[in-house]
């Protein structure tokens, strides 16, 4: 990437990146701490990529993974 270049998601990245179903994701994005869309297109809304990796850090918790689990 260049200098200056903005990485954007979508829906469909964004629910992927967050593990949950397209209709889960929108739930999320009703949210007020959800980030404001940076766009709308005809028919979709982006988001920078840096704001909803934010929104993760600050409010999705970790998920247990198998080495999580007691044994």
């Amino acid at each position: 990437m260049g200098r200056g270049s903005v990485l954007l998601m979508g829906p469909y990245e964004i629910a992927e990146r967050l593990g949950v179903s397209r209709q889960r994701f929108q739930q999320l994005t009703r949210y007020p701490t959800f980030p404001k869309p940076y766009q709308e297109l005809r028919g979709m809304k982006v988001w920078l990529a840096e704001d909803v990796e934010e929104w993760i850090r600050k409010y999705r918790q970790p998920r247990p993974t198998e080495d999580d689990t007691p044994e």
